[in-house]
């Protein structure tokens, strides 16, 4: 038996959509044998499968196939994970740094940051709401 690879991927939950799956195929984020494949490309049992979700890279051999989604417990009884120790290193390291090296303007805003909007934004709304509009009544009268 054969399957999409597109399809199995989405099927062993390495992907939550079949569309992300598709998309990742289409933009050369899965290979296998180190060529990138089409999301029709049909896989068998044995194949090697990496899949690049930056920055790492997994690495999954197809024990079985299925074309049905499976719960989280059946997963390892498909697929075997073979993604080398030092990508998950890798993985932890970028965690960890995205919180010390956090840029201005990336992530959540600080305390601060906040503050200063909700004044901005309170400020802003009191100007233009109390603004003293002149209109004629006369236009819009229906006499």
């Amino acid at each position: 038996m054969e399957v999409r690879i597109d399809k199995w991927l989405w099927a062993m939950r390495v992907f939550k959509t079949r569309t992300i799956a598709t998309d990742a195929c289409k933009k050369g984020r899965v290979m296998m044998g180190g060529a990138p494949v089409k999301p029709s490309r049909a896989i068998k049992e044995g194949d090697v499968i990496e899949v690049r979700k930056p920055p790492i890279t997994y690495t999954f051999r197809v024990k079985a196939i299925t074309q049905n989604r499976l719960g989280a417990k059946l997963v390892p009884d498909y697929l075997e994970n073979l993604t080398p120790q030092s990508q998950y290193d890798l993985l932890e390291m970028t965690r960890i740094s995205g919180f010390v090296d956090r840029r201005k303007g990336m992530g959540r805003p600080t305390k601060r940051d906040s503050r200063e909007m909700s004044r901005f934004k309170e400020d802003s709304y009191a100007d233009t709401y109390f603004l003293d509009w002149e209109y004629d009544d006369d236009e819009y009268d229906d006499d």
